[in-house]
């Protein structure tokens, strides 16, 4: 029994922005025990050359059919209207999305490809995808690569080690990601997508490999979503402005979700003790809040803006779209609201964190918004 608590404390934790917020949810012997790796750092040996060409090492790409959790498409609640989006025909334009935390295990600093602590990553990590990686389903082609993600632990200590299995991750996707350019038509556009965990390295992604390069002409928007973004210490380090309108394109999307009356205090806490790409310490800098359901900078909307919200089984592997269940506003810390705390799962954190239903919570406003930027990028482009 007392394994199976901790198993469940950890999915839990995986659930927190950052990760280090965790501290000010439970005791710190308990995170440390359950969570942090004792074993020393073991250097991760970079991927052969030309890894990503292993189907393998995917769990969405062309050509993996039905059993692509990417593709999945969710049913409408009994009653309710279709919405345009539904009917939509796959766009020309190619998704790269980074799957949040889903190792929890403290065996190693990073998730293993293969072996043992390799199936219930990958379980989890499908099941993430199947959430938050559909709402884009009516791209041409989407990537999720697998990778070496740092554990949990990795989140939630001071040693050096966290830093370094963050590191490794990073490097991991980072070959993934040329893998993608280089497998698909050099004219087609693409969104870049991520969430916790998947959302920090695409903040990298976006800073060290995509800014200046041709790529950035092709990008349709980034969808840095679970992870806070800096207004003044990450957005101009990323070279890209954030998203005003909704028919934008080139531009940077992010939230974090929190049911009302919300208490961030920890997520705030520590955010303001981190670092921006720029070096700077976060502080009170505003975090970038996009509203999910008008695809504008700021601002609110009410819950018949919602044209959709995945409500997902206690499982989180099945749900329904349900239209009109909440609304959005942006308060003035760049905090995503979202009214009364909607039935979602079991899964929603202390302070009423939402982190989980990022994006489960706008599921056809998302797909709507990816629709409508990758049009407005091809009518610019002509």
């Amino acid at each position: 029994m007392a394994r199976k608590f901790l198993y469940f404390v950890a999915f839990c934790i995986a659930l927190v922005i950052g990760g280090r917020i965790v501290y000010e949810l439970f005791q710190d012997e308990l995170a440390q025990i359950a969570l942090v790796p004792s074993a020393d750092f073991a250097p991760v040996a970079p991927l052969n050359a030309n890894a990503y060409e292993d189907p393998a090492l995917w769990y969405s790409r062309p050509g993996i059919g039905v059993s692509d959790p990417a593709r999945w498409q969710p049913p409408l609640a009994k009653g309710a209207a279709p919405s345009a989006t539904e009917a939509a025909k796959p766009a020309p334009f190619a998704v790269f999305f980074v799957h949040p935390t889903s190792y929890f295990n403290r065996a190693s600093w990073n998730a293993p490809l293969e072996g043992e602590g390799n199936a219930d990553a990958a379980r989890v990590a499908r099941i993430y995808l199947r959430g938050m990686a559909s709402p884009f389903n009516a791209a041409s082609e989407i990537w999720a690569p697998r990778y070496r993600q740092a554990t949990m632990g990795a989140f939630l200590t001071d040693q050096p080690e966290g830093k370094q299995a963050i590191e490794a991750a990073y490097a991991d996707v980072l070959e993934a990601y040329r893998y993608f350019l280089s497998s698909i038509d050099p004219d087609t556009p693409i969104v870049l997508a991520g969430h916790s965990q998947g959302a920090l390295h695409l903040k990298r992604l976006l800073a060290e490999e995509v800014r200046g390069s041709p790529v950035a002409q092709r990008l349709v928007a980034a969808y840095v979503i679970g992870w806070p973004v800096s207004v003044q210490h990450d957005l101009p380090a990323l070279g890209f402005p954030a998203c005003a309108t909704p028919d934008q394109a080139g531009c940077v999307i992010s939230w974090s979700s929190f049911a009302e009356p919300a208490d961030p205090s920890s997520v705030l806490r520590y955010y303001a003790a981190s670092r921006g790409l720029d070096g700077e310490l976060a502080g009170t800098s505003p975090i970038l809040c996009t509203n999910p359901l008008t695809g504008q900078f700021g601002g609110s909307a009410p819950a018949s803006a919602n044209i959709g919200t995945l409500v997902p089984e206690d499982s989180m592997q099945k749900g329904e779209l349900v239209p009109n269940l909440v609304p959005a506003r942006c308060d003035k810390r760049g905090l995503l609201l979202i009214g009364q705390p909607p039935e979602m799962g079991s899964y929603v954190l202390p302070g009423n964190n939402f982190h989980v239903y990022d994006l489960p919570l706008f599921w056809a406003n998302t797909k709507a918004d990816v629709v409508r930027r990758t049009e407005a990028w091809a009518s610019q482009s002509n």
